[in-house]
């Protein structure tokens, strides 16, 4: 955190001490995406991320607002009635909108386990969809509470790419809400978010130009900054006789076509580079083109950051192609006078799950998209610019269309040095939202935000132990359980089990009056200006103590139970309805665990990180029940267990993917004795991208060629090695043909790179 701003510790801290939710803007440059990354990385909470569209969700690493919650694509109306429509639009109400959230016992148990919920790019996002997400959450967790409870953490700039909302749309919604923009969402106007703003800009360090930018966002342009701006009109700019800069234009067909023609001027043969997918990757969120078409000397810029150690390239960096082959592209660097070989970059298109032993929401990996993360660079529209930075950069941006285009388009340079306008501006046109300016006032100051974090971090203390210690949400779920054996015929697998339920229930009511009374003393406790936290500590690890035991006990009853029902024929429904209670009752115990954990950091003055409050006695928790039930009731019951065949008939099995390093998860496949092919099915990835894993690891020491390859393949890849000094390994491949694969090729040449000890 030592590198962060000011206002991004104070994010990263509201997120991870108080229930408050936020809403994080700031200028283009001011490192919103790096802190989103760094908040997933510590947070404690169990973190969801969405976004408006399939795109910002991928660059987000999370996955869409409709697809999490099962939205449709359709209008909101916060109203039970159903007003008349065209028949051009299409509307949810409430009483519609309820149809919907028949979803998967998967997503259920994400959106009843998330704490956090981060929207990116919430400048798109509108008023009526936050709404609808709102009252989902809220039915699916049974919580009237905002957002159904859960802390939500918006991030993004109101400033750039608004909200969409056709006419006909707004004819209708307007009856409801006074603007399109989130902020005039209702469950907004019931509970503002902290509006946080990162000031910090990391992209532009020209005091002139920054003084420019936020008088065009903030509609106090003014004639000398125009003129200023002025200054750099060259309406003859001839991009051919400028390598390296980038047109930046407001319509796609126009950009399209600077690059597509642009491509057809140089000379040379056309490479065509294709994606390698694996698994569920739909072409509606493809990041890139799906065909990639380039020629020696085409203008090219990177769309992603350069993850490895050397960071040899950046989100936006442009480059000039120096060589091709159909398996290797190498970009030359003029200023730098450096060429690089381009590596494919991996995207993955995931979705959320609860890891059954921790109750921790993690990410699955359904599918991934593998590709050189470039295009064309002579053109690009303001839209897709968004996030990218350039040197150089010509604006074609006097029809600008929407309101902050012109700010976005002049946001992506890093100083005037490096900026030509292709047409005088003018200062019609190119102002900014009022109510999103008007919503700017809401942000708080450093008075502000450090009183509220203080307050807000004692009511988020006070009300995590309280729930710790709340069960009567899964008192009900007993008694749910309890009287569904009413419904039960006499001879139904469940029936017989009716006395251990009534059992289990008197034994959980017998545990709420006993934490009733620990609640109303942590109450009294957090009614001081200053609450003896030291003392708070000792209260918490007396009633752990004294409640482990009954929670512990109700635990391993459900795991018997579980153990028994699933050898038990027709019992599927069954079966998930311990799985629902066992769910809770390991949440409560964790839960415990949890607070203990919190209260000793407090004391301890230490961060309340994911770090600090994850113990190894949390994660292992429910697997050594498991395997301990297991084994108790295989030794009980060895002479009726004939076979253990069908004991797994009610549960899906599911592969965990390592949420680590990329390559250090391969790492650890190669050491389990797994082949390159084997470690790419496992992974859903290509074969390739295993190969060049494989190629860092040489050249890092992490294992030797000799692993790879057998001895004599080395030495008929020395041999072909010998004397080559070219770049491009299209030579050598051209020359062995097919002796060699590309793989190989590349392998090798990493082994030749490793740096001597």
């Amino acid at each position: 955190m030592e590198t962060l701003s000011d206002a991004a510790q104070y994010t990263l801290r509201f997120v991870n001490q108080t229930h408050r939710s936020v809403f994080l803007t700031g200028k283009a440059g001011t490192g919103k995406t790096t802190l989103l990354h760094e908040i997933i990385r510590t947070t404690h909470k169990n973190v969801v991320v969405v976004a408006p569209t399939g795109i910002a969700a991928l660059n987000a690493g999370g996955v869409t607002i409709h697809s999490m919650f099962q939205l449709p694509f359709a209008g909101f109306i916060p109203d039970e009635r159903a007003p008349q429509f065209s028949d051009f639009v299409k509307f949810e109400t409430k009483a519609t909108l309820r149809r919907h959230f028949k979803m998967s016992g998967l997503k259920k148990a994400v959106i009843r386990n998330m704490e956090l919920l981060i929207i990116d790019e919430v400048s798109m996002l509108r008023a009526d969809l936050l709404d609808a997400i709102d009252f989902m959450m809220q039915s699916v967790r049974q919580n009237s509470s905002p957002f159904g409870g859960v802390q939500v953490l918006f991030i993004g700039d109101l400033l750039q790419l608004p909200p969409v909302v056709k006419n006909q749309e707004w004819h209708t919604l307007r009856q409801f809400y006074k603007g399109k923009f989130f902020f005039h969402a209702h469950v907004i106007q019931r509970q503002p978010p902290l509006y946080i703003e990162l000031s910090k800009i990391y992209r532009q360090s020209d005091d002139a130009f920054i003084s420019i930018l936020n008088n065009l966002r903030n509609n106090h342009i003014t004639p000398d900054d125009i003129h200023v701006l002025n200054g750099y009109v060259r309406p003859d700019f001839d991009l051919k006789k400028h390598p390296g800069y980038i047109i930046l234009t407001t319509h796609n067909a126009k950009a399209d076509a600077i690059n597509a023609q642009s491509l057809k001027d140089l000379d040379g043969q056309t490479f065509r580079y294709a994606p390698e997918i694996i698994g569920d990757f739909p072409e509606k969120i493809f990041p890139v083109d799906e065909q990639l078409q380039l020629k020696v000397g085409a203008q090219i810029m990177f769309i992603k950051n350069d993850l490895s150690f050397d960071k040899q390239f950046f989100n936006g960096k442009m480059g000039v192609v120096k060589s091709l082959s159909e398996a290797e592209i190498h970009v030359y660097f003029p200023e730098e006078n450096k060429t690089i070989e381009v590596e494919r970059y991996e995207w993955q298109n995931i979705r959320y799950k609860v890891n059954e032993a921790t109750k921790e929401i993690e990410e699955e990996v359904l599918g991934t998209f593998t590709h050189f993360p470039i295009k064309l660079a002579w053109a690009i529209t303001v839209h897709k610019s968004q996030g990218l930075t350039f040197d150089r950069a010509a604006l074609d941006i006097s029809n600008v269309f929407e309101a902050g285009q012109a700010y976005v388009a002049l946001s992506r340079l890093r100083g005037l040095d490096g900026l030509v306008l292709l047409s005088s501006l003018q200062t019609n046109g190119i102002s900014n939202d009022q109510g999103v300016m008007d919503y700017a006032q809401h942000k708080a100051n450093d008075t502000q935000l450090a009183q509220s974090l203080q307050n807000d971090t004692r009511q988020f203390i006070h009300r995590f132990l309280a729930a710790s210690f709340d069960w009567r949400q899964l008192a009900q779920q007993w008694r749910n359980h309890r009287f569904s054996y009413n419904q039960e015929a006499l001879n139904s697998p469940k029936s017989k089990h009716a006395m251990w339920a009534i059992k289990n229930l008197e034994a959980v009511e017998g545990l709420l009056a006993p934490a009733g009374k620990f609640m109303v003393q942590l109450d009294k406790l957090f009614a001081a200006e200053t609450p003896d936290f030291a003392f708070v500590a000792e209260r918490v690890q007396a009633a752990c103590d004294y409640f482990q035991k009954p929670l512990d006990d109700l635990v391993l009853t459900i795991l018997w139970k579980l153990e028994e029902i699933k050898r038990t024929k027709k019992a599927k429904a069954f079966f998930e309805e311990l799985l629902e209670l066992e769910e809770l009752q390991t949440k409560a115990m964790l839960q415990l665990f949890k607070a203990r954990s919190l209260v000793n950091v407090v004391v301890a003055g230490g961060e309340i990180s994911k770090e600090n409050l994850q113990t190894s006695q949390m994660r292992d928790y429910r697997n050594q029940k498991i395997e301990s039930v297991a084994a108790e009731f295989r030794e009980k019951h060895a002479a009726l267990l004939e076979t253990d065949d069908d004991v797994e008939r009610y549960v899906k099995k599911t592969k965990k993917e390592p949420k680590k390093n990329t390559i250090l998860v391969t790492l650890e496949l190669w050491h389990a004795q797994n082949t390159i092919k084997e470690i790419a099915d496992i992974r859903k990835l290509t074969t390739q991208t295993i190969a060049n894993h494989i190629g860092k690891l040489i050249q890092i020491k992490a294992i030797n060629i000799t692993e790879v390859f057998p001895q004599d393949k080395i030495d008929a890849l020395a041999e072909a090695f010998e004397g080559y000094t070219e770049e491009s390994l299209a030579g050598l491949k051209e020359q062995h043909g097919s002796r060699f694969t590309w793989d190989e090729l590349k392998i090798f040449k990493a082994s030749l790179e490793v740096p001597a000890s």
